[in-house]
């Protein structure tokens, strides 16, 4: 199984031409993040769990030819702004995306998009299937997919475990019995927005605490804000098995 880290950013803080600050102005492209999303390839599948607004760059910028599913973990805007984009693999494709979704996001993707499924179907629009799923273990063709149930504050988010990978986002509180969801994997990547604690994403320190209880054999912050410092500097400061993901990377499962 092989994962790509399509962006690893996120929409919170400063704009970067208001801040100046030393992430902002940094050199390393590690420091250069655009909005959270992931690329799955497995068991002869492509999947992409979330189309932030940056979806398109990110599809270019990854020579993907082809994409079989789309899982969403939530509806906010900056996991479900580049939806529209899907109409290019719907050409070369033929045929719709498959749209894997709970229903309170399929019922904001309906609002969001309401041209899609409008009775008119005007050419050109993007096509897809949606697909409801719950808190439940589904399968895509034959690979098993098993939500994980984390809260983003007051909002019920979805992680999802394929294998031995999961991959948790904008989350900062997993009950116990989610947490059991997610033993035994070799790898996890989970939320860090910054070192100071935040309302509804895990800090540093909080996401550190969550691996710790896990113990996978290696993991991976994503969802990381410019309050975070810089890529190589913070780092240095993590535990050994533990690395922070930036955009563009590829690793195997």
């Amino acid at each position: 199984m092989k994962i790509t880290f399509l962006g690893t950013g996120t929409s919170q803080g400063v704009p970067v031409i208001l801040c100046g600050c030393k992430v902002c102005t940094s050199f390393d492209s590690r420091d250069k993040r655009l909005r959270t999303s992931v690329m799955i390839d497995v068991d002869n599948q492509t999947f992409i769990v979330d189309t932030g607004p940056d979806f398109r760059q990110q599809m270019l910028q990854s020579k993907a030819k082809n994409v079989d599913a789309i899982l969403f973990t939530h509806e906010h805007k900056d996991h479900v702004a580049g939806l529209d984009d899907i109409r290019a693999f719907n050409y070369v494709q033929k045929r719709p995306m498959d749209v894997f979704a709970e229903k309170r996001v399929q019922e904001a993707l309906k609002r969001e998009y309401a041209y899609v499924f409008a009775k008119f179907k005007y050419p050109g629009i993007p096509e897809m299937n949606m697909h409801l799923i719950q808190n439940k273990d589904f399968k895509i063709k034959h690979t098993l997919i098993t939500p994980i149930r984390v809260m983003h504050y007051m909002l019920p988010v979805l992680g999802f475990r394929i294998k031995d990978f999961t991959y948790i986002t904008d989350a900062n509180f997993i009950a116990p019995e989610e947490i059991e969801k997610i033993r035994g994997s070799k790898v996890v990547v989970i939320n860090a927005l910054r070192k100071e604690e935040h309302v509804s994403h895990f800090h540093l320190d909080g996401a550190l605490n969550v691996l710790d209880q896990i113990k996978p054999e290696r993991g991976y912050l994503t969802h990381i804000s410019h309050l975070m410092g810089l890529h190589n500097d913070v780092e240095k400061e993590l535990p050994s098995y533990v690395k922070i993901a930036y955009d563009g990377l590829v690793i195997e499962v």
